[in-house]
């Protein structure tokens, strides 16, 4: 029973005062023992906890519907609300495994609520496979530190309980409690290479040396205070090279050695929350995209994203459908759910687009993709031609495509949030105000 105790305390300990938290509960005995560890500390040892247990559906087995059914059962008799979330995996992007793992983070950052954390159910063996499959794809300190217990997660924290306990040892805790849990066929097919190592190698190396999970996680440990040194010793000098926009200066990073221009990109990628990226990638983008010719539009595909260059500097830009041909129309009463994910349009209270209200005989529509020989804006004293006042005003290529624009009837009356016509200029009788929320 010791180890039970063990265990809750390890989880009461890695939470710490945080009482919202969202599971990640894929029915197997890791979360299922994370989940039973956190209501006994709700139930039993009366911590204000608020519970919300997540299913991922991938799609990947013909039996996921039936355990996202043994999820929900689960959370029903221990009183914990329940979300099933199915996501598509690209797996022609980064192999299956890599983009499964991608699916089912995007699917937590969609759900998990501002004052909420997340939690996920990773233990010692699973760091020990994570720091092996670092090690044969060669990663330097930032890939061998494998997985931190706690991390920054869409502007909250990720926190792994159960990284300093054994397989072993959640094992003994789901027996001794009774608790039952599905199990995934998939774990006994060492196609997977996470599944090889678990099957093949780490039972050997335990076998020889039992603490080998242990020591490993020392390892990973002390990479990750390595990183974190970095982090902290290069934060100014990166803080420098990037904007407002989290695009990052080709000019100061060619002024470093390859050593530290590597280190920084790692640094960029790591604040736009990307998985780090090989160091063929990052020569890659190096070479082909930050020193591409002058006059070339340069891009590198990274799972959901391309990396561009604009005016010497590097932007991630999410890839997505063009909404181009696109019409759509607004009564302005309610909000209005933009395509392809760009946000939503609502009549607000900033003044930062402020355009004049339709008249009764003006219908309001958004279009988007902008091309027009002469083109009047607010501020300018002379027509220009769209591409002109889009390249004058700063803004990116591929963001020119992505910015809604407002019609009454066929007249342009506003770029969102970048420029108003004189058409649509307002007065002070009469005027409205847009919000997007990208």
């Amino acid at each position: 029973m010791e180890f039970i105790s063990s265990l809750l305390n390890e989880i009461k300990h890695q939470i710490g005062n945080y009482t919202q938290i969202l599971v990640g509960f894929s029915g197997g005995v890791d979360s299922t023992v994370l989940l039973h560890g956190l209501v006994q500390l709700r139930d039993i040892y009366h911590l204000p906890l608020e519970l919300t247990a997540i299913y991922i559906h991938h799609g990947l087995n013909d039996k996921a519907d039936a355990w996202s059914v043994h999820c929900q059962q689960c959370c029903e008799q221990w009183n914990v609300d329940f979300i099933s979330e199915k996501v598509i995996v690209n797996s022609k992007e980064g192999g299956i495994e890599n983009s499964a793992r991608e699916a089912r983070y995007r699917a937590f950052h969609q759900h998990l609520q501002p004052q909420q954390i997340l939690v996920t159910a990773q233990h010692q063996d699973d760091q020990a496979e994570t720091f092996l499959l670092a090690l044969k794809r060669g990663s330097g300190p930032a890939g061998l530190s494998s997985m931190p217990i706690k991390m920054v997660f869409n502007n909250n924290y990720l926190i792994r309980p159960l990284l300093n306990i054994t397989r072993k040892h959640i094992e003994e805790y789901a027996h001794q409690q009774k608790i039952s849990w599905v199990e995934d066929d998939s774990n006994q097919n060492a196609r997977y290479d996470r599944n090889f190592l678990r099957l093949h190698i780490l039972p050997l190396l335990t076998e020889r040396w039992p603490h080998f999970s242990q020591a490993v996680t020392r390892s990973a440990t002390l990479c990750g205070e390595q990183e974190a040194l970095l982090d902290e010793l290069l934060e100014s000098e990166l803080n420098v090279l990037i904007d407002k926009a989290k695009s990052i200066d080709i000019a100061q990073l060619a002024m470093c050695s390859e050593i530290k221009r590597n280190a920084l990109l790692r640094r960029w990628f790591a604040q736009h929350n990307k998985i780090m990226p090989s160091k063929q990638h990052i020569s890659r983008l190096w070479q082909e995209v930050a020193l591409a010719k002058e006059d070339a539009n340069p891009r590198l595909r990274f799972f959901d994203d391309e990396i561009r260059r604009y005016k010497q500097r590097l932007y991630f830009v999410p890839i997505i459908s063009e909404p181009t041909n696109c019409i759509l129309t607004w009564s302005l009463s309610e909000p209005l759910i933009l395509p392809t994910g760009l946000g939503t349009l609502s009549l607000g209270e900033k003044d930062n687009m402020v355009v004049r209200a339709p008249y009764d005989n003006e219908k309001v529509t958004i279009r988007f993709g902008l091309t027009q020989d002469s083109l009047r804006i607010v501020g300018r004293e002379h027509a220009r031609h769209s591409k002109k006042i889009w390249q004058e005003l700063d803004i990116p290529p591929w963001r020119r495509t992505r910015i809604p624009l407002i019609y009454y009837n066929d007249t342009l009356i506003a770029a969102v949030n970048t420029f108003v016509t004189v058409e649509g200029k307002s007065t002070t009788e009469n005027k409205i105000m847009i919000e997007w929320q990208e």
